[in-house]
């Protein structure tokens, strides 16, 4: 056996269990509180729907429209809302302790790409061999990519040693 199909959206029409509700019509105006029934026959009146739009208050407030425009509308609203919204993305840099200089441009040009694109980016440098007797280089060139992104970006990891790499994340302005 099948359970009925659950719907979603405010109660319409004989949905609604109040006794007295406050109208609104199809205009926009105020028409006071009155019971259901009349505001139901309101609603016929103009061949429109009743639909419920605040229920949590002491008088349910109800306005007159055509719920399936309504429900049309607000579907549009979504699909809008989510067609405008970006999804962050993490990038990442790899650089090395003793990174030439032509290197580091080309890897800077990136990060600009990425920050203008509204994407992180995770700077990572590794340590290989005995590079890891002198970690302070490392921080050294984080510090002069902080620098260097200062007006663009915000730090939003500081830089910190993870096992034989140091990690940083920076974040759009």
């Amino acid at each position: 056996m099948q359970a009925p199909p659950v719907k979603d959206g405010p109660p319409i029409n004989q949905e609604i269990r109040a006794t007295r509700v406050l109208l609104i019509d199809q205009n926009g105006e105020k028409q006071g509180v009155m019971p259901l029934s009349a505001a139901l026959e309101a609603a016929e009146e103009a061949g429109l729907d009743l639909v419920q739009i605040v229920g949590n208050a002491e008088t349910p407030v109800c306005k007159i429209l055509d719920y399936g425009k309504h429900r049309f509308q607000e579907q549009k609203k979504k699909a809008e809302a989510r067609k405008r919204q970006k999804v962050v993305e993490l990038k990442e840099i790899k650089l090395r302790p003793n990174i030439d200089t032509h290197d580091y441009e080309v890897k800077a040009k990136a990060m600009h790409r990425f920050f203008d694109e509204g994407d992180k980016v995770k700077v990572t440098l590794r340590f290989r061999g005995r590079e890891m007797a002198h970690p302070e280089l490392g921080m050294k060139l984080l510090n002069k990519v902080q620098a260097d992104f200062d007006e663009v970006a915000k730090v939003e990891y500081a830089p910190r040693m993870e096992g034989r790499q140091m990690i940083m994340i920076l974040a759009p302005r």
